[in-house]
């Protein structure tokens, strides 16, 4: 997993105006949080923030006036509307500690033949892993799966150095049938006229 490293500055001001004025300036606030120290309050900048957060779970290298820390991200709120991000919360991280983070499902192949149809009832899976070693995602084959078939969360091979935290037993991907549409009592009797007619 990459390690992006950001530029980030302590900032002394708070409240809605401070950050007004953080957010003008394309910067975001921030607030690392960790290992039992007092919350660290940072302003990062707002292009590399946003490029960075397209990879799920990265792992930030932030130069805070000289010194690094590293860094994952744990939550971030954005502009209902416009979509930009207003403030990030960071969880300050060590080489070889293990974290709790959320890994994506994805899917490869095909389904049985036949009128079959892929529920996804998880779109991630919750996993403890070494914080410089996140996975983005994990990829789980339904080949074959015919309808009634499902996967659960202790079918996933994961990777080296992952464990599950999610239930073991809890359905991640089903494979129902497709229903025929029954036709509507309104449509059946409207060809019934019809045909009298």
């Amino acid at each position: 997993m990459a390690e992006l490293k950001i530029t980030s500055e302590t900032r002394t001001e708070f409240g809605k105006g401070a950050a007004r004025r953080i957010r003008r300036a394309s910067k975001v606030p921030a607030v690392i949080y960790g290992h039992g120290a007092d919350p660290v309050h940072v302003t990062l900048p707002g292009h590399d923030l946003m490029m960075a957060l397209k990879t799920a779970n990265v792992l930030l290298s932030l130069d805070i006036n000289g010194r690094n820390e590293l860094v994952i991200p744990k939550a971030v709120q954005r502009d209902p509307l416009k979509g930009f991000i207003e403030h990030v919360d960071l969880l300050a991280v060590t080489r070889g500690e293990k974290v709790t983070v959320e890994i994506n499902i994805l899917t490869e192949g095909e389904l049985a033949p036949g009128q079959n149809l892929l529920e996804h009832v998880l779109n991630t899976l919750s996993v403890e892993t070494e914080a410089t070693h996140i996975p983005e995602s994990v990829t789980v084959s339904v080949q074959g799966l015919a309808s009634g078939d499902a996967v659960l969360a202790k079918d996933i091979t994961l990777p080296s150095g992952t464990t599950l935290v999610t239930d073991e037993d809890a359905v991640v991907l089903q494979v129902l049938s497709a229903q025929a549409e029954e036709p509507s009592e309104e449509s059946a009797a409207g060809s019934e006229e019809a045909a009298e007619a």
